[in-house]
């Protein structure tokens, strides 16, 4: 065994973070910039899972009262680092949500509205006919229509790469092509390991090493394979991946982002044209093995409300670039697993899990990668607050409380819905 723990409280904690999507290698870069040695690993590339196939549409408003401050300092943190992060760019684009006459959820806007105000959000209801009047979208079909101001859009691609890059700057230890397992016994990881879990795909890339090392902590932040991770240590946690689809098109537009909330379909302003999606697909997908294109119904549908709302099809055909799908991650509840999670068993089938060692951040419900700046900030201060001794239930504990992942036993049996529906957002 290769230990990595430190002996000595006064050291600075090893730390190894599961995932190399957006929530991963930010968190491991926040680690880094705190202290912590780091490695970061991950089966694949950086950024070649969901976060690499995300649509980039980043808001801070039309999110639940627990959220708000994570999606507020998220914003915060992509506009800094459209400063700071070489290769990194946010474009400020409005975001709008529209609801359609005869669609019930348009009785819910204006309370929504209200509660994204009382946060301090800049966001309104605005009369359909003003609404066309500044932006070119089609508004005659409308009930009702609201403005979130500080929006914008990004490259995921670009980010994780950026983010990457930053990780490696503060001393992270970067191993892609890496499969890994937990063993079962507290912070320990199986590297190379050639049986199945998570960044363990069993493809047998780094598969020749199969050591095991101790850490003082371990985050997992493997998306779509979460489940099959912590699986390896006996823990169950309801993490449901769902397929989600989108495309981008060659027709020219430079309005705001639009989410047409009746029809489910999502746009924003692309370097190309725009880029459009949705098509959540309500059952669980395989992540290891799920269709990653575009559907045909998917394409004619987007067809038919880019007709409609922003008259950017015209009668011809879209001129899509591409039409991919990507992944999301489903929880009973529609709020993220993120903290520490308990259980586990040790070597000799005990109980030998540490609930202060292994972390788990996943279950974004389709946010996950517009959260990522603030999650990944949030995990590195929970983390090393966990091992100075803070309690996750103490006053004091950083997490946040309704998103503790013991909160569920692992193995409920719920339906998966569109993330980022009215619904979704409106919930008390």
């Amino acid at each position: 065994m290769s230990r990595s723990a430190r002996t000595d409280p006064q050291d600075p904690p090893a730390v190894a973070v599961v995932g190399g999507g957006a929530v991963g290698v930010t968190a491991a870069a926040d680690l880094a910039a705190r202290g912590a040695h780091v490695t970061l690993y991950d089966r694949d590339d950086l950024g070649a899972g969901s976060s690499g196939r995300a649509a980039g549409v980043l808001y801070d408003a039309y999110a639940e009262d627990v959220d708000a401050a994570l999606a507020a300092r998220a914003m915060e943190r992509f506009r800094a680092f459209d400063r700071s992060l070489p290769g990194f760019s946010f474009t400020p684009c409005p975001y709008v949500i529209a609801v359609r006459e005869g669609d019930t959820d348009a009785d819910a806007v204006p309370s929504m509205v209200d509660r994204m105000r009382s946060h301090g959000r800049e966001v309104s209801v605005v009369d359909p006919a003003a609404l066309a009047e500044r932006f070119p979208v089609a508004t005659d079909d409308l009930a009702v229509a609201a403005v979130a101001e500080n929006g914008g859009w990004c490259d995921p691609a670009s980010y994780v790469a950026a983010m990457g890059r930053r990780a490696r700057r503060e001393g992270v230890t970067v191993e892609t092509g890496t499969a890994v397992s937990l063993t079962g016994a507290g912070a320990e990881l199986r590297i190379g390991a050639s049986g199945g879990g998570v960044d363990g795909g069993g493809d047998g890339r780094g598969g020749s090493r199969a050591e095991v090392r101790e850490f003082d902590a371990v985050v997992v932040a493997a998306g779509a394979h979460t489940a099959d991770v912590l699986a390896g240590a006996e823990i169950a946690v309801p993490v449901v991946p769902y397929r989600v689809q989108a495309l981008t098109s060659g027709v020219a537009y430079d309005g705001p982002m639009v989410y047409d909330a009746t029809a489910g379909v999502y746009l924003r302003p692309h370097p190309t044209g725009l880029l459009a999606g949705d098509g959540t697909e309500p059952f669980a997908a395989d992540p290891d093995d799920y269709d990653r294109e575009g559907d045909d119904w998917f394409v004619e549908s987007v067809a038919t409300t880019l007709r409609e709302r922003v008259d950017a099809v015209g009668d011809g055909e879209p001129d899509v670039e591409r039409a991919w799908a990507g992944l999301c991650t489903a929880t009973p509840d529609g709020d993220p697993l993120l903290g520490p999670v308990g259980g586990g068993t040790d070597a000799a089938g005990g109980s030998g899990g540490d609930p202060d060692r292994l972390f788990v951040a996943a279950g974004w419900q389709g946010h996950g990668f517009m959260r990522a700046p603030a999650v990944g900030e949030h995990v590195a201060e929970g983390v090393l607050a966990s091992l100075d001794g803070a309690a996750a239930d103490a006053p004091e504990s950083p997490w946040i409380e309704p998103f503790d992942p013991d909160r569920f036993d692992g193995d409920e049996t719920f339906e998966i819905t569109e993330g980022m529906s009215v619904e979704g957002r409106t919930k008390n």
